[in-house]
């Protein structure tokens, strides 16, 4: 690169209009207000949005992102702003990357985090690689994270808001994807400054509600949609305690997470009683006292690591780790394994952590994310 070439607001050494980007597009307000700053800003915008199940069905949904009002959202923002907006069925791949998995790790015990799934099988991986078949230079999200360039090439931070930071959700983007993402939003304050933003590009979607639930599951119900994935899931059972001894039944143990005490049914002891673990092949849900819950010790697998060093390098890191998304980092030590697995302790034992779930990895010192792996069943 000639040294007098300037870098546009990408980071990329082109003008704006010579610089094509994709779009993710689900019809929010965040997406539609990356597409609409970017074609003011004059670069070449080509948005696309995901059609990922049923568009019909999809239809009479509200409050999940991709369903059909949001496919039309997003083409009325493309309209408005002038640039081109394509729409790929990606159901199938969806299907099968997401939903499937979704429903195996439900009927296994664990608790499942399909969006992020979702951010790494398809966003990440196959809309990425359509972007590069469309001759992108690169590819923007509304996500609420930011990339830094470091000394050892792109960084994953967390964003500036700490109320909308989605680092959680992202943590299994690599190296290689970060390079080719862009993330414009990560910086701002709140969700006021996006909302303000879109007032000011006059877009339709400028005081949308934000989606709040899995697009699959519009209404929370996760077992219902199991059930309708996998008929006979919802096998009755037991609910013992951890002696072994049955204290009530259950309508499947599909209907329960770690963690719970409400809904239980089986009033009229001596101290609340919460859910320690889910065996499926017993059909059996196991509760005990509150202090069962705390977890000290957290196998993980499928790790993604964004250390500048590798991660085998060293016995053991000492890294802050979220086991969910609304908790904020807590200190930890990482100890990597020959296996490709680690171990993590938490400092203070957390309650409710639960195989399915996703560990994150921070620097305590700052805003930079380390990435993070699966939570597993692995003593």
């Amino acid at each position: 690169m000639p040294l007098d070439t300037a870098l546009n607001s990408l980071g990329l050494p082109k003008a704006p209009a010579d610089t094509r980007v994709v779009v993710a597009m689900s019809g929010g307000v965040d997406s539609s207000v990356v597409a609409a700053q970017l074609a003011e800003e004059g670069y070449d915008v080509v948005g696309v949005t995901l059609q990922l199940y049923d568009h019909g069905a999809a239809l009479a949904k509200k409050g999940a992102c991709c369903a059909g009002r949001d496919i039309h959202d997003a083409r009325r923002v493309a309209e408005t702003m002038g640039f081109p907006h394509y729409v790929l069925d990606y159901e199938n791949a969806f299907r099968e990357a997401v939903i499937d998995e979704f429903a195996e790790s439900y009927l296994g015990g664990a608790t499942p985090v399909p969006c992020i799934r979702c951010n790494e099988r398809v966003k990440f991986r196959d809309l990425l690689e359509t972007a590069k078949d469309l001759d992108a230079d690169c590819m923007a999200t509304g996500h609420y994270i930011q990339r830094k360039d470091g000394l050892h090439g792109p960084e994953l931070h967390r964003a500036a808001d700490p109320v909308r930071d989605q680092s959680y959700f992202l943590f299994s983007t690599t190296a290689e994807q970060l390079s080719y993402l862009r993330f414009p939003l990560g910086h701002l304050p709140d969700k006021a400054a996006t909302r303000a933003l879109a007032a000011r590009y006059g877009l339709p979607v400028a005081d949308k509600p934000d989606s709040q639930d899995i697009c699959f599951v519009p209404n929370g119900d996760y077992a219902a949609v199991i059930e309708k994935l996998r008929p006979g899931a919802g096998e009755p059972g037991a609910i013992v305690d951890m002696e072994g001894r049955e204290l009530g039944r259950h309508d499947g143990v599909i209907h329960y997470t770690i963690g719970q005490r409400r809904g239980l049914g089986i009033g009229g002891l001596s101290e609340p009683l919460y859910v320690v673990k889910l065996d499926p092949e017993a059909r059996q849900v196991v509760v005990g006292p509150k202090a069962h819950l705390a977890t000290r010790l957290v196998p993980i697998r499928e790790i993604n690591w964004l250390g500048d060093a590798p991660l085998a390098s060293r016995p053991e890191w000492h890294v802050g780790v979220k086991v969910r998304s609304t908790r904020p980092p807590r200190e930890a030590i990482l100890r990597p394994k020959a296996d490709g697995t680690a171990e993590v302790e938490l400092l203070t034992p957390e309650e409710g952590v639960s195989p399915g779930q996703a560990c994150v990895f921070y620097d305590m010192e700052s805003t930079r994310v380390f990435g993070g792996g699966w939570i597993w069943r692995g003593y």
